[in-house]
């Protein structure tokens, strides 16, 4: 039996959660910009799921949220004086700004990084790239502060690498693990792992979509590959389906999920699909695998429909028995054919036979559903005893959280309340008591002055 894992490391919603609508492309996060939202709730749902994953028995890590508003990016644009001088300019010169400076994207840990496990590398040690995520202003501030984090957690260097980010720049445009998907026979064991792009660069083959950016690029992908010592019998690329993306489907974690040998997938998913489902029947074979793949209708379920519901935005989870758990979100209940889908999936006798659902409004709301709040790592045991033992959960460390969550957080905010300078003061005295709590040392701006 093999002695490794897939740990799931959840974003900690933080303390300046808002609905800025800052997200093009993503129809939950336009959608309801300008609502006022409940950081404090935000937070509590997220642990919630952690917790429970946890006494599920699942192998549950916890990513600790950045220090907003980025005073440091507001000065860089040409707003000086006092922080709170700053504050208080942007939010009278240039408001969708200072609401990009303050926005708690890093939530949504799927994007926080590529990852590629030890059985996959050339060197043998685990590999993590966080993304540029050049696209969006707002989240391309991230990646410095996201690579302090993870090398807080993962700093044994003799198996761990974390790189920097790729170049920020559109032709690099890398948005992480919500378009990479690793597939194996075990945890530890070689895999395939699959990079999902929307286009080509440097490529005028490829065609784009019309509506919506294509925010991770081939070329991205094939750099992370690099840095992460992968052999080409080892991965396979593939294109979103453009129509899908100006549909909204802005990561491929919107439109498709896999977990160890099953891809659970839309039939509008990528382009050439049969030629891209064969690569990876082909390749996951001669890595000692079974590939499965289940194929969602289009007459059953529609794009619309998979978007709404966030359907395949889920977490599918390994039981003890082999089959797998796939984790909702309380959406899915909520639209008849997509439940109907579920139902029918979980009693068909297939690999996914138990579905969880887990009440994330507040994150939905903003666009992101359970795959999106969590950053997989495959690990072995030994690698396990290496991560910091702090960020794991545990009962302690969830009643430490929530309190800490009642301590600092404000269960109401408006776009109005973003030029508070306060909110700056509150978000700092919390980050500053977590990396305590999270033992990560001085990984914050304020903190390295």
């Amino acid at each position: 039996m093999s002695n490794a894992f897939e740990v799931n490391f959840d974003g900690l919603v933080g303390p300046t959660h808002n609905y800025s609508g800052l997200s093009y492309g993503n129809v939950a996060s336009t959608g309801n910009q300008n609502a006022a939202s409940n950081p404090k709730l935000a937070a509590k749902q997220g642990l919630a799921k952690m917790k429970a994953l946890h006494d599920l028995g699942f192998k549950q890590g916890v990513l600790a949220p950045h220090e907003r508003p980025d005073v440091a990016s507001l000065r860089l644009l040409g707003f000086g004086g006092s922080d709170a001088q700053v504050i208080a300019r942007a939010a009278k010169e240039a408001p969708a700004i200072l609401a990009a400076a303050t926005s708690a994207s890093c939530m949504w840990t799927a994007n926080a990084a590529t990852v590629s496990p030890s059985g996959d590398t050339a060197d043998g040690r685990v590999h993590f790239t966080p993304a540029n995520l050049n696209n969006k202003f707002h989240r391309s501030i991230e990646h410095p502060t996201t690579r302090r984090i993870l090398q807080a957690m993962f700093a044994d260097e003799s198996r761990f690498a974390v790189h920097p980010a790729l170049p920020a720049q559109m032709h690099f445009g890398d948005e992480g693990a919500a378009n990479h998907t690793r597939f194996c026979h075990e945890y530890d064991g070689a895999g395939v792992e699959f990079f999902v792009f929307g286009a080509a660069a440097f490529d005028s083959r490829y065609p784009k979509p019309a509506r919506f950016p294509a925010r991770q690029t081939l070329e991205a992908c094939q750099a992370v590959a690099r840095l992460h010592g992968l052999k080409e019998a080892g991965v396979v690329y593939a294109q979103q389906d453009p129509d899908t993306i100006d549909a909204g489907v802005f990561h491929n974690d919107v439109i498709s999920v896999g977990n160890r040998n099953v891809l659970f997938h839309h039939e509008k998913s990528f382009l050439h699909q049969a030629e891209v489902l064969a690569e990876l029947d082909r390749k996951l074979a001669a890595a000692g695998g079974n590939f499965i793949a289940i194929e969602v209708p289009l007459a059953e379920v529609s794009v619309e429909e998979a978007v709404k519901s966030y359907l395949f935005n889920s977490q599918l989870l390994s039981k003890p028995d082999g089959k797998m758990i796939i984790v909702v979100p309380e959406e899915c209940r909520n639209i008849e054919r997509v439940w109907t889908y579920l139902q029918k999936m979980s009693s068909a006798g297939g690999p996914i036979d138990e579905v969880r659902v887990f009440d994330l409004k507040q994150s939905m709301q903003n666009g992101g559903g359970p795959a999106c709040l969590r950053l997989r790592v495959a690990l072995s045991a030994a690698e396990i005893a290496a991560v910091n033992p702090n960020v794991m959960m545990s009962d302690a460390l969830f009643g430490t959280l929530n309190a800490w969550v009642d301590r600092h957080y404000r269960d109401r905010l408006s776009p109005d309340d973003l030029a508070d300078p306060q909110l700056l003061v509150e978000c700092r005295t919390a980050l500053d008591e977590l990396s305590g709590i999270l033992a990560l040392g001085s990984v914050y701006p304020f903190q390295m002055v």
